[in-house]
């Protein structure tokens, strides 16, 4: 039979003796290690018998270390030290997504996520990793960034990926509740308002009043997500303004449908951002995104 080549105690021993030894403490020992004070006492008492030697002087106020546990503490410390450095540089040496591409919760949903299932239909060898955020905050840890935004005032690697009409959406059980035959009628229903820290938001007051409609409306269900707004249109709360292009896949499955036929052209546009640390792969997702 081999014998194994290193001539160690058990490990677990040797970890709650580490662990106790540090803390100078079989209690503290125990709560870090998720074990009873008596399960350290245990493996320590075990240690001991195995090097037939003491490692701590017991005490009726608490533990102290022998100069033997001394010195057994640093070798293992220095042990576990080499160990924890492999380890930290096998974790950073892990494989990673091949691009990474930051987009709002509403782009994700409904726009980027299916089309990258496309994407991955084609390109089954690239990997990519999505950066779901709703901050406007640098895009320095990704490859690729969406925005909604004025692509002429962007500087760097950009292309347009739509440009939607504003339209007024209910659910189909909403919309025959209430007839909405022109914008005035808006002035009838309950509005669902998108409060989101984004100010290129457009409102209710100036979506309807780009229709001809400058009256008072209904002040009804407020929320801060464009994605918790289609929801709770879905669920017969309102009517919610939306992008046709994104609100397309809810419009063709029947769960939304439009008010009016008329819309308004969105301010801005969506655009795809490619970043400097992009590599070959990200530019490979850049160009399909762009003519997807």
């Amino acid at each position: 039979m081999s014998q194994r080549p290193y001539n160690l105690p058990s490990m677990t021993a040797l970890v709650s003796f580490e662990a106790a030894a540090r803390h100078v403490s079989f209690k503290n020992a125990a709560v870090e290690l998720n074990v009873t004070a008596a399960a350290i006492s245990h493996q320590v008492k075990s240690l001991e018998a195995d090097l037939q030697r003491p490692l701590f002087d017991r005490h009726h106020r608490g533990v102290e270390l022998t100069e033997t546990g001394a010195y057994l503490m640093v070798a293992i410390q220095r042990g576990f030290e080499g160990i924890d450095d492999a380890i930290g540089q096998l974790r950073a040496r892990a494989p990673k997504a091949a691009v990474t591409i930051r987009a709002t919760t509403a782009v994700s949903s409904l726009w980027l996520t299916p089309r990258l299932a496309q994407f991955w239909r084609a390109h089954g060898n690239i990997s990519v990793a999505q950066i779901v955020s709703d901050t406007d905050q640098t895009q320095s840890d990704c490859d690729l960034s969406i925005h909604y935004g004025d692509i002429t005032q962007e500087t760097g690697i950009c292309r347009a990926l739509f440009h939607d009409q504003i339209m007024a959406f209910g659910s189909p059980s909403f919309a025959a509740k209430h007839r909405v035959e022109t914008v005035a009628d808006m002035a009838k229903i309950p509005l669902i308002h998108l409060d989101a820290p984004d100010t290129r938001w457009t409102n209710w007051q100036e979506w309807c009043g780009a229709l001809g409609y400058h009256g008072p409306l209904q002040n009804t269900h407020q929320v801060n997500n464009y994605v918790i707004a289609l929801q709770a249109a879905q669920d017969d709360m309102g009517a919610v303004l939306g992008w046709d292009g994104l609100s397309d896949a809810l419009v063709t499955s029947g769960k939304l449908v439009k008010l009016l036929p008329s819309g308004v052209a969105s301010p801005k546009g969506f655009y795809v951002k490619l970043h400097p640390r992009a590599s070959g792969k990200a530019r490979l997702v850049y160009d399909w995104l762009a003519g997807a």
